[in-house]
C-alpha cells in the first residue's frame, strides 16, 4: 500500500496515508471497541479508507461467528457493522475510494456467509449506507465541498443507524456535524436531552428498501 499518491497531492493538501503496520497497531490500542458491531469510529481525513477497512474486517469478523449460521442476522448486523463507521474526506476521488473499498470488503463476507441467500436489495442498501457515511466535505469547517474542494453552504449531515426493535425494520436518524461536535454551536439548544445534536430527519423502513426513494420521514 502506497502511503503517498503523488508530490502535488502532497504539496495540495498534506495528503500522506497511514502505513498499515501503524494502522493495525493503532487499532490494537482500541482493539475492544473495534470487536463491538456498533461502536462508532469517525476518521475526519479519511482518505481511502485505510483506518476504516481495518476496523470494519475487524467487526465482520465478530459479525460471522456470532451469526454466519443466520443470513437474515448476518445481513442486519453486517449492516450495523458498516452503519458504525463514518468518513469525511476533503477529495472527492478518495471518498468514491473509500466507499468501493469497504463495500469490497463487505461483499467478500456476504458471499461467503450467505452465498445462494445473498440478496441485490441488501447490496444496494449497503451502498446506500456508504453514501450517507463517507462524505466529500471539509472536517474543519463541518461543511461539503464542491469539486474544486471549496467549501459550500451545506452542513456535513451524518445518519445514526439502529434496530430499535430488533427485527428487520432500519431506523435512520441524521444529524448536522458541527453540532455533534460543538455544544456552544449555534443551534446547540435545540439538542436533544442526550446531548446528541440537533436533529434533522428521521426515517424507518425495511433495511432491504433501503436506497429507494426517500420516504416522506419526520422533521422537525
Amino acid at each position: 500500500m502506497t502511503q503517498i499518491k503523488s508530490r502535488q497531492r502532497v504539496a495540495d493538501h498534506g495528503e500522506v496515508f497511514t502505513g498499515e503496520r501503524e494502522v493495525r497497531a493503532m487499532c490494537d490500542l482500541v482493539s475492544d471497541e473495534c470487536l463491538r458491531i456498533d461502536s462508532r469510529f469517525l476518521e475526519p481525513a479519511c482518505g481511502d479508507g485505510n483506518f476504516l477497512a481495518e476496523i470494519l474486517q475487524r467487526k465482520l469478523a465478530v459479525v460471522k461467528e456470532k451469526y454466519r449460521r443466520s443470513p437474515y442476522d448476518w445481513e442486519r448486523n453486517s449492516l450495523l457493522a458498516l452503519g458504525s463507521l463514518y468518513g469525511v474526506d476533503i477529495l472527492a476521488d478518495n471518498c468514491a475510494h473509500c466507499r468501493s473499498r469497504l463495500y469490497k470488503i463487505w461483499e467478500r463476507a456476504y458471499r461467503s456467509v450467505c452465498r445462494r441467500e445473498c440478496s441485490d436489495d441488501t447490496r444496494r442498501a449497503v451502498r446506500f449506507v456508504l453514501e450517507r457515511n463517507i462524505v466529500c466535505g471539509n472536517a474543519r469547517t463541518l461543511r461539503c465541498v464542491d469539486e474544486a474542494q471549496q467549501d459550500t453552504k451545506v452542513p456535513i449531515v451524518f445518519s445514526e443507524w439502529t434496530f430499535p426493535q430488533n427485527n428487520a425494520f432500519l431506523h435512520r436518524k441524521d444529524y448536522t456535524f458541527a453540532e455533534l461536535l460543538d455544544e456552544e454551536a449555534p443551534g446547540a439548544a435545540a439538542r436533544n436531552s442526550d446531548g446528541e445534536g440537533t436533529f434533522v430527519q428521521e426515517y424507518v423502513c425495511h433495511y432491504r428498501r433501503l436506497g429507494e426513494a426517500e420516504p416522506a420521514g419526520q422533521e422537525t
